[in-house]
């Protein structure tokens, strides 16, 4: 038997031109035929969904193709508030589709899980982001109907939203048998800020700054998500030293937060000598951002247009002088971490997550690529200035605790590297340019919608942005890598130790921020 052809992203968009005024990828609208007809073939693609939101009453899905790295938006008109769920090809999209009936009203059909996500029950306002915001009474949370497990000699352990550190909330319900665990359910919601309600109506200053905010940590992944989506959304083109300056902040952004993990997760099994010593590496990154950048997480560095700030000579030697540093004093803590036995005891074997739970879920980031998924959005689809830069995507197939901490460690080398490159290769020129109003003079370059695709310390931060004609914000959509991580976190856990879990959730570090919105 011949098994039946798929057609890649970039052959079905050649037979399917897309609407006019969206960049840099193009968006092609669906009637629901063709939109069914996409779902039935999911199972036969090497096509990821990448995000999927509404706007209006139309429901919108990112994807890309893993095999040639094309990427295109996909629209459909709901009827009656209605569309046909993507989660029986993409199980991805049962989450992010729960989002869109608690945001905008829209209901997806088919789709199994209908409990509510973001919604508690306690918003003055029901879909916020729909056409329709009748108040609810009552300030109470809503009960949560956790999936039960029906099996004699199993209990149940509730952890959070509250928890002993200083952490963001969230609720993890475990069913053990024993101390083994049967399965872990996670409920997140508990941060949300309505920040893409806040954005609709914002100009752009003030939505950079929304932006920026989504998960702190990743604060430079977030505006520079946002400013490619409005510069392609606007026809802008930026500086090329800006594009360098970016990369600059990305990368510190990348190591410092890798220093942190990789500490935190070792302090999770008592060895506090790493955690103490990679706080000290983290802590000389931060006070480099702040004496090149003015703050020590970057915060409002990147912007639409290019970067508010310039890197001069005095920084540019500084951050050599702070990689001339890092570099032999993370190498000593890389041999110790490989030395001590106690360590690999406990991370080897743990959490691990299978292969196809990545394929399923176009996992990227750490967890994807320690466990053979070498996605990363600064390869492909990539974007400036990386293709100008020769760097290695470290893989890794184990899947497990040490396998994401290596693939870590393999970042900071490579991102070392990378600033070293950056800043002896960057070139001379302005860091900004304005971005051109739709109603001012000479703005028929203008597009209107833009997407961008940026890597992250996580992995890939997604962004959607539609302008009105004023240049405010009509409709912006962020998506967080932890989206397609906190899934396979609860799936991994499974058949573990309760005492593990601490572990595997720090070795994911999923974002609870960036998810809540």
């Amino acid at each position: 038997m011949i098994a039946s052809y798929h057609p890649t992203l970039s052959e079905y968009l050649a037979h399917n031109p897309g609407v006019e005024g969206h960049g840099p990828w193009p968006r092609v609208h669906l009637v629901t035929d063709t939109w069914l007809a996409l779902i039935s073939r999911l199972p036969l693609s090497r096509w990821d969904l990448l995000a999927e939101w509404a706007d209006g009453d139309k429901v919108m899905a990112a994807i890309r193709d893993d095999s040639d790295g094309a990427v295109a938006v996909l629209s459909l008109t709901t009827q009656d508030g209605r569309f046909p769920s993507l989660s029986h090809g993409w199980p991805s999209a049962s989450r992010l589709e729960r989002t869109i009936a608690d945001l905008s009203g829209l209901t997806a059909d088919s789709l199994g899980d209908t409990r509510p996500w973001l919604d508690h029950g306690t918003w003055p306002v029901q879909h916020p982001l729909g056409a329709a915001t009748a108040h609810k009474p009552g300030a109470l949370p809503l009960p949560y109907a956790f999936l039960p497990v029906d099996s004699e000699g199993t209990h149940q352990i509730p952890v959070g939203p509250v928890h002993a550190g200083i952490i963001e909330p969230g609720h993890f319900r475990f069913t053990c048998f024993g101390e083994a665990v049967v399965r872990l359910e996670d409920r997140l919601g508990y941060t949300h800020k309505g920040t893409e309600t806040l954005m609709a109506g914002a100009d752009l200053e003030r939505a950079a700054r929304l932006a920026g905010r989504i998960s702190g940590d990743s604060t430079v992944a977030y505006a520079l998500a946002f400013a490619r989506a409005v510069e392609a959304a606007t026809g802008t083109v930026i500086p090329p030293r800006a594009h360098w300056v970016r990369a600059v902040m990305a990368e510190m952004e990348r190591i410092a937060n890798h220093f942190g993990d990789i500490g935190a997760i070792c302090n999770d099994v008592a060895f506090s000598l790493m955690h103490a010593h990679c706080g000290w590496l983290r802590e000389r990154v931060l006070q480099a951002a702040a004496a090149c950048f003015g703050h020590r997480l970057m915060m409002d560095r990147v912007v639409p247009g290019g970067v508010s700030c310039d890197l001069d000579d005095a920084g540019t030697q500084r951050l050599r002088d702070l990689v001339r540093q890092l570099r032999p004093r993370f190498e000593e803590l890389v041999t110790l971490y490989d030395s001590t036995p106690s360590l690999q005891s406990r991370m080897l074997t743990a959490g691990v997550v299978q292969p196809e739970w990545v394929r399923q879920w176009g996992t990227g980031g750490f967890v994807g690529r320690a466990t053979g998924r070498s996605f990363d959005a600064r390869r492909s689809p990539g974007y400036e200035p990386y293709s100008q830069l020769d760097f290695t995507v470290p893989v890794r197939n184990e899947g497990d605790v040490n396998a994401r901490v290596m693939i870590r460690i393999d970042e900071v080398h490579q991102s070392l590297s990378l600033i070293e490159r950056l800043l002896q290769a960057m070139p001379p020129g302005p860091i900004h340019t304005a971005i051109v109003s739709a109603d001012a003079p000479n703005s028929g370059n203008r597009h209107g919608e833009g997407v961008a695709l940026v890597e992250g310390f996580r992995g890939d931060v997604f962004v959607s942005v539609r302008l009105n004609a004023n240049g405010t914000i009509a409709r912006c959509h962020l998506r967080d890598p932890s989206w397609f991580q906190w899934p396979l976190l609860m799936a991994a856990i499974k058949d573990c130790v309760v005492a593990d879990f601490p572990l595997c959730n720090k070795s994911f570090n999923c974002s609870y921020s960036g998810p809540d919105l």
